[in-house]
């Protein structure tokens, strides 16, 4: 796989998502290189760790388009939402599978607009899918599932705010 390559084309793609309609979501992409895959990653801040130790995609959720080894080699471009280290979200109460599992269920309304979406996996990943790799229209199918991303992200916030703890239970 052409790292570099892929790096580049998801820093575009990053750069020309329309900003004020991710700014009004509170939502941040970020492009790198994880687990030797090349992604574009999204999240809101409220959905990151507080702890000045947590690192952004490690104890927290966030939705991820991306491609490695593997999946150029089977021409498929891959995406999902993970929940990591929900236990440790600093100000909620969260069993992780109890929050995937609600998660799937409001999911489930939205689900026709994810190609070959699937929902049977552990509860780290809220959800996962893939699209076929198709580099002439590569920059449009990426932007499609950010977007598409962006029209649920709701769900995750209203799932944290039913865990939030009240600030007086907290101290």
């Amino acid at each position: 796989m052409e790292t570099a390559y892929y790096l580049d084309k998801f820093q575009k793609i990053a750069n020309d998502l329309d900003q004020q309609h991710f700014s009004e979501k509170k939502l941040e992409s970020k492009v790198g290189i994880w687990l030797h895959s090349v992604a574009l990653k999204v999240q809101k801040r409220s959905w990151i760790n507080a702890s000045q130790l947590a690192r952004p995609f490690e104890e927290s959720i966030f939705f991820s388009v991306w491609v490695n080894d593997e999946s150029a080699r089977t021409g498929k471009l891959y995406y999902n939402i993970h929940a990591l280290k929900l236990r440790q979200l600093t100000g909620y109460k969260i069993k992780s599978r109890d929050f995937a599992t609600a998660f799937r269920m409001r999911f489930k309304a939205f689900e026709m607009k994810w190609p070959n979406v699937r929902l049977d996996l552990g509860p780290l990943t809220l959800m996962e899918g893939w699209v076929v790799l198709d580099e002439e229209h590569f920059a449009a199918t990426v932007k499609d599932l950010t977007y598409n991303f962006s029209a649920i992200a709701f769900i995750i916030d209203e799932l944290l705010e039913e865990r939030k703890i009240p600030v007086e239970l907290a101290k």
